[in-house]
């Protein structure tokens, strides 16, 4: 019985991962890796940190908690740990759990992978594009531009849309799609959202902390408190972020979803209305200034119909109200976000009911797998998508790697 060849399509995070873990059972392990260089979209993560797991990382994290459960009980994150720690990697772990290597480089973890697979003696191909994949009895047939590579067992790694500058562009869907695979709706996620005011140019810049909402039929279905930064386009920050997702996932099914803003954060309305009756006599600039951004009040206050120099007591009630309002409850309305080159994750994928959660295995194509971020599965911001790459690639390549 000759040895089992495992080909992995994909040289990112997880096709790392699977490689490794399928080489451990004995496999002849080949990676075709698009780019010249292996884990590309890695370099780009934690700001060049690489945040590569969450210590309090569970299912729930998930959009499908079910499936990852099922991943996460054979690799969880005390294995991810403990595989890094082997690897040389010794983790620094901050708020929230953020998990990161201590020497606080992303190119650490990088070169410890290549110095693994080279250990190993994994094969890698570099500037190897799958253009087309075909099943030739028991054997996939791989084609690339210039050679076709042939496997016993196949493994789909070649992540989702984001960041397609590191070589995510979605290409890995077609080579699903041409097995007869569905996807499930595709949007950018972890992503900067676009606002339709008149007030985004002047507020440029503009950058505070503050906490934001997403509001969805007129409930706050979302709320983040962190840095908030006001862009031409719209709205940013870490909070953003992690809102935008079901943001995307909202304006994609054609529903109306809202930001709130909520600019004072550490003061509260009661101690405002005390300041104002306490300045009653000054311009509505002059007690604005001590408070807020100075560009924030030029936007609000055109927002509101008042003039700078209007005096607080000549204030009208109403007008008083829509001034405690908007401090407190300024809304724009979100038309979009930017798209899949600046997101970080991709949210959606195939169609998790094809796929067998227990092995990764195709329930259509037996010996293909896949891992990773082409699967409907992602998460938040904090290092939980890394962790469903390395968990989900020890998966894929394991039982790749054993069965029959």
């Amino acid at each position: 019985m000759h040895q089992k060849r495992v080909i992995i399509v994909g040289g990112g995070a997880s096709g790392m991962m699977a490689a490794l873990s399928a080489r451990k059972q004995g496999a002849e392990v080949t990676i075709l890796e698009r780019n010249h260089k292996l884990g590309k979209k890695i370099l780009a993560t934690g700001n060049g940190r690489c945040n590569f797991t969450n210590v309090d990382a569970n299912p729930h994290d998930y959009n499908h908690p079910d499936f990852v459960n099922q991943v996460f009980e054979q690799f969880s994150v005390s294995k991810t740990i403990h595989f890094f720690k082997q690897m040389g990697i010794y983790p620094k772990i901050e708020d929230e759990g953020k998990t990161y290597p201590l020497s606080e480089q992303a190119s650490s973890i990088n070169f410890l992978f290549e110095e693994e697979i080279k250990k190993e003696k994994i094969h890698v191909i570099y500037d190897a594009f799958a253009k087309k994949i075909s099943k030739n009895r028991d054997v996939f047939e791989i084609s690339t531009e210039n050679e076709t590579y042939v496997a016993d067992k196949l493994i789909i790694s070649t992540g989702g849309m984001a960041l397609p500058q590191s070589g995510s562009d979605g290409s890995g869907y077609e080579l699903a799609q041409s097995f007869g695979h569905h996807l499930t709706d595709i949007y950018p996620s972890l992503v900067k959202l676009t606002l339709d005011s008149p007030y985004l140019k002047h507020l440029d810049g503009v950058k505070f902390k503050g906490t934001v909402e997403l509001i969805y039929n007129h409930q706050a279905i979302q709320s983040e408190f962190s840095d908030v930064l006001f862009t031409k386009y719209g709205i940013s920050g870490p909070g953003i972020l992690q809102i935008s997702r079901k943001a995307n996932a909202l304006i994609n099914q054609n529903q109306e979803v809202w930001i709130k803003v909520i600019i004072l954060n550490y003061i509260q309305k009661l101690d405002v209305i005390e300041r104002m009756k306490e300045m009653k006599n000054r311009e509505i600039k002059h007690f604005l200034t001590g408070l807020i951004h100075q560009k924030l009040i030029d936007s609000i206050l055109k927002e509101i119909h008042v003039p700078k120099d209007k005096i607080l007591q000549d204030l009208t009630k109403q007008e008083s109200r829509d001034l405690l309002t908007i401090l407190f409850d300024w809304r724009f309305k979100v038309t979009g976000s930017k798209d899949f080159i600046d997101a970080q994750v991709t949210a959606g994928g195939i169609l998790l009911d094809e796929v067998n959660p227990q092995t990764l295995e195709s329930k259509l194509v037996k010996n293909l797998f896949f891992s990773g971020e082409i699967l409907d599965i992602d998460a938040l911001c904090g290092g939980f998508n890394l962790q469903w790459a390395w968990s989900s690639g020890y998966v894929a390549g394991y039982h790749a790697s054993i069965s029959i």
